[in-house]
This record gives C-alpha cells, structure tokens and sequence, in this order.
C-alpha cells in the first residue's frame, strides 16, 4: 500500500475531496466504495453485497433486492486527505438521487464493466454530471471477468461519450488471470497475491515493457495534443517528464477536455490503492472548484470556499431516522456551528442547528461545527427541504437548487383500514419531503389518493417504505403513466377581450396571440444544451402592452399550461407570442391581463391541433442468440421501435425505445419467456405522440 490512510490531515481545504461514484447498475460502485472504506481503515472486514453486509447499502430494501436505493455518505482519510464519498443509484428510477448527489459534489468516479463498457445508464449518469461540470476519473471494473477487456471499453468511452481517455494503466493477465496493473506514469508494476490485503510493488514485467513503454509514449501524444505545456516540452524534448505529465492530467480533468482512466477488479480488492492515488492527484479540492454562486437581494454574488465568510449551504437530502430528522448539507462557506441560527433564504425562516454529525452511512460521529467545503449532517431542523438554501441571517444567499424531473408514473393507494388514512397521508408526506421527485395529490375526480414517481420500482420502493416504516396496510392500483399534450398546429392572431364591471373597480386587457409548436422554433434550447417547454416573447410596439402587463400576461399563459384540452394533462412545447393588445386607463392592472393572457391560451389551445405525449423508455435486453426472435417479438407487440443490436461472446445486445405503459410487468414477462436467462435495463427517452390521439382524443386505458 503506497498511500498512508492514517496520515494527519494538515490543510482542511485542500486535503478535502468531495465525490460520488457514479455507474450504471450492477457496474460495482458499492463494492468499490466497501473497498475504499476498508483499504482505508475505515472498516476492518470487507462487506459484500450479495451477502447484505455493505455499509453503504443498509436499508434493508437495499439488502433484500441487492441493489443501491438511497444515496449514502461516508468519509474517510488517504494519504493526509479526507475523503467525503457519495454512493449512488445506479437505476434509472433512482437517477433524481444521482442529481441531487452531483449538484453537492467537486468529482466523481464513473464506473464501467470491464464486459460492457458504456452502457445506457453510464451514460445518462455521465450527461448529469456534465451537466454540473463535475470533474470525473473513470475506473474499468470487473477486469477478472471473462470477455473483460480494457481497450474494448476505453473504446466504448471515446465513442459513446465522446470525451478523450487518458489511459494511465496497463492491465498484467487477462480475464481470471488479471493480477495487477503497470502504472504507465511511474512505469513501475503493482500486484496483488490472492488473497492479499495490498499490492506489492515491483518493476514492469519484462513481458509487458515493450507494450508498457509504447503505452507511455501514446499517452505522452495525446496529452501533448491537449496541454499547451506538455505539447511545448513534448516538441522540445521528444518526451513528456512524468511531474509534467501528472500537472497535465490534473489540469485536464479539472476542465473537462480529458478523462483519466484506471481499471482493476474491486470484487478480488484490485486496482483500489492507485484509484485513490487518482483521486487525490486529479479531482479538485473545494478550493480548486469555481466559487459558488448564489443570488442576493436579486443580484448574483460569489461566495468563496473560505470557512471566514459568511455562512451559505445546500441542504441536498433529507432523511427519517430513530435519531431524529437528518438534513444533510453541503457547506460551501463559512462555518456553522451547533447551537447556530441559520435562515432558510428561500422559505425566509430561521432554524435552530441542534447537532452536527460526520455521516458514515447509518452511522454517524458529533463534531462540533462543520466548515466550508465539508458534508454533513445536521439534526434540529424542523421544515428545510431537499434544495434549501442555509445561510447566515445577516447575508441571506439563494443557491441553485438540484434539478428536480417530471414523475412520470403514478399508482392510487389507500389504507386498507379506514382508521389508517390519516397516518398513510402522514407518510405519503414525509415520503415526498425525503424524495422530491415523488408527488401526492388527490384526484378530483374519484377522490383517490395518487402517488407518482420515476418508475414502477421507485413507486414499489416508496409504498414499501411505507409498509415497513409505519406499519400499514396499503392497497396499491395499477400504474397509469403520466401524459403531455403538445401542439401539433397552433393558430395564430387570437384575440381576447377581458372585461368585467361589478360595481367596483373594472378589468380591463385584450390580447392577441400567437401559438406555434416550439419544434419550430431554432431557439429553443437552453444554454446548457437541454430542451425548454415553454417559450414567451412579445412583439407589441408603440407600449400598447406596457412592460409589467406583459410579464402579467406570460404568467397567466404559464397557469393555462397546468391543464390541456385533451384531458387535462399538463401542456409542453410550445412557443406563444404577444403580437398585440390595448389597455384601459382605469381598468387595466396586472391582474386583469393575468387573467387574459390564462384564458386567451385556453382558448387558443382548443383552436390548435393538439397532440397526446407518453413517456418513452429505451431498453436495452442482453439476451442469448436462441432466444432474440421471441424478445424481437414481444417488444414489436409492445410497441417497440429497434434502433439497433449487437453481438457480444455469444448473446445479442438488442436496443429499442418503447412507450413506457407498455412496459409494465414487462420484467416478470421476460423472465418467463427466456428461463430467466435475459437481462434488460432501461433509461428515459423523452416523450412521444401517442398513435392516433389527437385534437380531443382521450389517452388509452
């Protein structure tokens, strides 16, 4: 073992790393993060997954289904620097805890099998976090698999998520007989014995030093090709120094332009000693991250990383304990505390900091106040939620809150005994407090209770959370799926006149608008790459609509957009333009156009061409060559659109975007057709027309 994981840590900032592993499903990040936490001597038996002793997974759904739910934190200490590491999901259902982990993070860790390589929830995982500009190292796991091979899935990372990898390892054996790795910087070899705790140091192999030192120089090229100074010394000097070398890779992760990619088998314990050296060497401190910005008194300010200025966090999850509400949070700067009030910058109250605990999963230690660039836990909060800015009173700061997704599926429940309603409303409340991207509403038509969420399994998770937390009986109805409406032909040079005169004070406001579908607009993309649903301009002259009555007016289109006129769904896509209006000089306000503009729109929705929108899925089925036609067969009956395939060591990788009601109980289905001998995984594709549902079409049942 190179590194020292006792070694005191000398500088609180900068020997801080704040990061996630990030990965698709059944890619090891748990393992991984179980093996970080023991090599570090953080624990002292290695837990396993299939075996329910992980630290990280402890919720006992966790345990039971073998996968990752919830979002952990741990902390530990390399090499003088404290670790504060986030496990995440890696199913798509759970991909808003992923979102709300990255929005806290300074790097992360991208996971990828060793078999696979890139696949689909790698890369949505990978989207989110450019999306954040987290800086990111790549680990290639599972090298001791057969048919694992480190450039098929190096080649898969260039490709898929057309970024450069700098790959600075070079694998000794292959498959079972992966045991150890050449680091290509020091060209020096480091193996593990079977069964051995560390990796014992050692020259190249002299089966591997041609290879090794033909490794090294292409490294040397591509970074040259990227880095200014690496490029200078390289055509100086026919060569890159490896301390000149390692300031590039540094400086190439921090800004995106390059990925350092390391690789070994987490399962066998190797590969994790130099994974930490990478951490440490290449992902930003929270001195090194650009300073976080917030707005105040509606100008945005900066707020640096220094635990002197005024106190400002970011409350990221919220979670349910025997202990009491935790409220975890991000500091970025300043120092809190216990005993501290702090305000609530956007709900504009003030909350009382009772205790501050460095999280360790479900287990946790009390410190006494928590710094800038630190992750903690807080107890004594009563209503912040995940989101929530924490501030210092004096300088109140409103931070960007995480993305929070549309859900997209939604079941009724009810209490099995009437008795219990009150208590599964309780729940359903504390549910949505924990987990934002679930929502609890009441239909008006049938009086039901309607829990939505990310999919069929977060919605499985929740009402069993409920089950086992509270102790209720609930009845569960069958999942109905969240539809759109969108503009197919809109209309243009609607007018609309609001007038009422009840004795008092008038409204007067008259509008005319435009609608159009946003496909045909070239704008309309957000300045970080995504799709916008709504656009609203105005092209009035002459101040006919005055400024405030316009903005009145854009308000009052955005409440129309709760309720379409197919069947009530909310509406999306589409672009409406104020070309004229007229005011009264008594009559009109803000309200009155407010007004207008909400009913103009509902009334220039009915006028258009409206379109039903379901939500699609791809799926990815990994199934063996006996057996594609079946699986063709179902997802062509399922609606299902092949968009490609491929073959991989006798099975065929088949991808297909399908609407995603068609996929209920479609995993049961599989399973029974296939011997249980297919795998599939799915991610969000956007949403689509639903065939045949337009004007005032009704979704199918």
């Amino acid at each position: 073992m190179r590194g020292n994981p006792h070694r005191h840590i000398t500088d609180p900032l900068t020997g801080i790393r704040n990061l996630g592993i990030l990965a698709h499903v059944d890619a090891g990040k748990t393992t991984i993060t179980e093996r970080i936490l023991y090599v570090t001597g953080t624990t002292h038996k290695r837990g396993e997954v299939h075996e329910g002793t992980t630290v990280t997974d402890f919720d006992s759904q966790e345990r039971d289904r073998g996968i990752t739910i919830f979002a952990a934190a741990v902390s530990c200490v390399w090499d003088g620097h404290r670790i504060n590491l986030i496990d995440t999901p890696g199913h798509v259902d759970f991909s808003d805890e992923v979102e709300r982990s990255l929005r806290v993070l300074d790097g992360a860790i991208a996971v990828f099998d060793g078999v696979a390589g890139v696949e689909p929830q790698s890369e949505s995982v990978w989207r989110q976090a450019d999306r954040y500009g987290v800086p990111r190292i790549a680990f290639v796991n599972k090298l001791d698999r057969a048919g694992a091979d480190l450039d098929t899935a190096v080649e898969s990372i260039r490709e898929r998520l057309r970024v450069t990898p700098l790959v600075t390892q070079l694998p000794i054996g292959r498959e079972d007989g992966f045991t150890g790795v050449v680091d290509l910087l020091r060209m020096r070899s480091l193996i593990w014995a079977d069964g051995g705790e560390t990796g014992r140091d050692g020259p190249v192999p002299d089966a591997l030093r041609e290879e090794a030192h033909r490794r090294r120089r292409l490294l040397e090229e591509v970074v040259a090709g990227l880095h200014p100074v690496a490029l200078e010394e390289f055509c100086a000097e026919s060569a890159v120094s490896t301390g000149t070398l390692a300031a590039a890779l540094r400086d190439l992760t921090r800004t995106g332009e390059g990925v350092v990619v390391v690789c070994g088998s987490a399962y066998r314990n190797r590969g994790i000693e130099p994974l930490l050296e990478a951490v440490v060497a290449y992902l930003p401190s929270p001195l090194e991250v650009s300073a976080v910005r917030g707005v105040q008194d509606g100008t945005v300010r900066e707020r640096a990383a220094d635990p002197a200025a005024p106190f400002a966090s970011l409350v990221f999850k919220v979670n349910s304990t025997a202990a009491g509400r935790l409220t975890y949070l991000r500091v970025y700067s300043g120092t809190v505390e216990k005993g501290d009030t702090v305000l609530d910058a956007g709900a504009r109250r003030t909350e009382r900091i009772g205790r501050i605990l460095r999280v360790q999963a479900d287990r946790h230690m009390e410190v006494d106040r928590a710094v800038a660039g630190d992750i903690v836990a807080v107890v004594g909060l009563k209503a912040a939620r995940a989101g929530a800015t924490l501030c210092a009173p004096a300088e109140p700061l409103v931070l960007e809150p995480p993305v929070v997704a549309d859900p997209v599926v939604s079941v009724a429940v009810e209490a099995r005994r009437s008795t219990d309603t009150d208590r599964l409303a309780s729940a359903l409340a504390r549910l949505v407090e924990e987990d934002p991207s679930l929502a609890v509403r009441t239909d008006p038509e049938t009086g039901q209770t309607v829990l939505s969420g990310m999919g069929e399994l977060h919605l499985e998770v929740a009402v069993e959370k409920v089950r086992r937390d509270r102790g209720l009986e609930v009845s569960v109805g069958r999942p109905q799926v969240a539809y759109r409406e969108t503009v197919g032909r809109g209309v243009s040079g609607l007018l609309y006149r609001h007038v009422k005169q009840d004795g008092g004070a008038g409204q007067f406001a008259h509008v005319v608008l435009d609608v159009e579908p946003l496909e045909a607009v070239p704008d309309a993309v957000r300045a970080d790459g995504g799709a916008v649903d709504f656009v609203f301009r105005s092209t009035v002259v002459g101040g006919r609509v005055p400024g405030e009555y316009v903005r009145a007016v854009e308000a009052g289109c955005r409440d129309a957009l709760a309720a379409g006129p197919l069947g009530g769904h909310p509406v999306t896509g589409l672009r409406v333009t104020l070309t004229d209006g007229a005011t009264h000089s008594k009559d009109s306000s803000e309200m009155a156009f407010r007004t207008a503009g909400r009913l103009a729109l509902r009334e220039a929705l009915r006028a258009s061409v409206m379109l039903l929108l379901e939500p699609m899925v791809e799926v990815t089925v990994t199934v063996p060559d006996d057996a594609v036609g079946g699986v063709l067969g179902d997802l062509a009956a399922r609606r299902g659109r092949v968009s490609g395939s491929t073959t991989r060591a006798g099975t065929v990788v088949v991808t297909a975007t399908v609407p995603l009601a068609e996929l209920f109980g479609y995993a049961t289905r599989l399973r029974s057709r296939t011997q249980g001998r297919v795998t599939f995984t799915t991610r969000a594709a956007g949403h689509a027309p639903v065939p045949g549902a337009a004007s005032n079409a009704t979704p199918p049942r």
